[in-house]
């Protein structure tokens, strides 16, 4: 059996989509060189312009390519193994200069290279829920475990503090918000002198694409008005004074809006609108 017929279909997406992005990028330092050579070569230029159009040419294919990196960091595979290494080297200080105790439970060398975008997300819970239980108070010891089942990455993070962490620790929020955009879970349980237990789950591979809104549903006017307020990040008190109408029935046309397009929370429904 070929890899490509172990590998999933996203993963083949994503090997596809690296390959087409060397090839662009390849092609881009080659256009941008010659562009420069012909300047330099140029005796229809003096020094001054041809260093002037050169700046330009240059400067132009920086920008691009920082653009293009960028995306890129979010498409491309990163192995499981290697993406722990290097969430072990961000808590470095910490464990040196903190005086914390940080125990590391390394994923299986086997697991699935992780998306780009879920190892940075995943390194960045652990250091938040790491900050958390320190801020917390009394936590000295802290043991952190990835894991993959082949579809998800496994996060799981516990500490001996206080065992006082909910779900809805304002701590947490962070947390909860980069678990919900990649439509994962979140589970925090607590032992008062005991600790805290934080697990994570996040799919690798990118949930279904949903439709645009305007084929989803017939809207109403007012949860139109609604919809376009949510979408400029308003909460629920300042729709209603806006609208003139109460709170409790903002909460009304947002349930109907997150029912009628399918949609889990209000950061999905805002995206879907856009």
């Amino acid at each position: 059996m070929t890899m490509t017929e172990t590998t999933s279909p996203a993963t083949r997406r994503l090997i596809a989509e690296n390959a087409r992005f060397v090839a662009e990028l390849a092609d881009r330092h080659s256009v941008t060189l010659e562009s420069l050579l012909a300047i330099l070569r140029s005796t229809r230029l003096g020094d001054q312009a041809a260093r002037a159009a050169a700046i330009d040419v240059a400067a132009a294919a920086l920008v691009g390519l920082r653009t293009e990196t960028d995306h890129q960091r979010s498409v491309t595979l990163e192995p499981v193994v290697g993406a722990f290494q290097r969430l072990r080297a961000d808590l470095r200080p910490l464990v040196r200069f903190g005086g914390l105790d940080v125990q590391f439970v390394e994923p299986p060398a086997t697991g699935r290279a992780l998306p780009g975008e879920v190892a940075h997300a995943a390194r960045a819970i652990v250091r938040t829920a790491v900050l958390a239980f320190v801020d917390s108070g009394d936590t000295s010891r802290v043991r952190i475990q990835w894991d993959c089942d082949g579809l998800n990455l496994l996060i799981r993070i516990r500490d001996d503090g206080r065992g006082e962490l909910t779900v809805h620790d304002d701590s947490l929020r962070p947390i909860a918000e980069r678990v919900a955009a990649l439509g994962g879970e979140l589970d925090v349980s607590s032992t008062p002198g005991w600790g805290s237990d934080v697990g994570i789950v996040l799919p690798l591979d990118p949930p279904d694409q949903l439709e645009p809104l305007e084929d989803v549903s017939e809207l109403s006017v007012r949860e139109r008005d609604v919809l376009r307020l949510l979408v400029e990040g308003r909460p629920n008190g300042e729709i209603a004074r806006v609208l003139g109408i109460s709170v409790n029935t903002v909460k009304f046309h947002v349930s109907n809006l997150l029912r009628k397009t399918g949609s889990r929370n209000r950061a999905e429904l805002a995206g879907l609108a856009r």
